[in-house]
């Protein structure tokens, strides 16, 4: 079951088609899904998946890194997605950063974004299974066996 938080469509629809760079973050998973849509020749859209950073002096040294070619975006957008990660595939919003992607003209940008969510969808399950199973982020509260008091 989702959460039951509306999320305007709208709003993140004009902030996927008009920024590009958009930076989602999700509830059940500490990381976030990084869109640069900014391409050359050479480099080609990037959706992938990173990890929070402490600021956004670090995030722009980041994107640097990873896209030295491109220089820095006049500004870095962040969105919130309050759903399960595997909901946002099913959205407009998703069908517009796959139209954006396919736009740009680099074979293979659509199919790298669809991995990078998939990879998210995994670790979202894995932290449901170890939410349910117990695991290192989880502890149980209540013991299923009745101890002395």
């Amino acid at each position: 079951m989702d959460n039951d938080f509306s999320v305007d469509l709208d709003d993140i629809l004009a902030t996927l088609r008009s920024h590009d760079i958009v930076i989602a973050r999700f509830v059940t998973v500490h990381r976030r899904l990084l869109f640069d849509f900014r391409s050359t020749p050479l480099d080609p859209p990037l959706v992938a998946a990173v990890d929070p950073l402490p600021s956004i002096e670090a995030r722009y040294r980041h994107l640097r890194e990873l896209r030295p070619r491109l220089g820095d975006p006049p500004k870095l957008v962040t969105v919130f997605w309050p759903r399960f990660v595997a909901s946002l595939a099913d959205t407009p919003a998703w069908q517009a950063v796959r139209g954006r992607l396919s736009a740009s003209g680099h074979p293979g940008a659509v199919e790298s974004a669809d991995a990078a969510l998939a990879g998210l969808v995994d670790l979202e399950r894995a932290a449901q299974r170890e939410a349910i199973l117990g695991g290192r982020a989880f502890r149980t509260i209540w013991s299923a066996s009745p101890s002395p008091r």
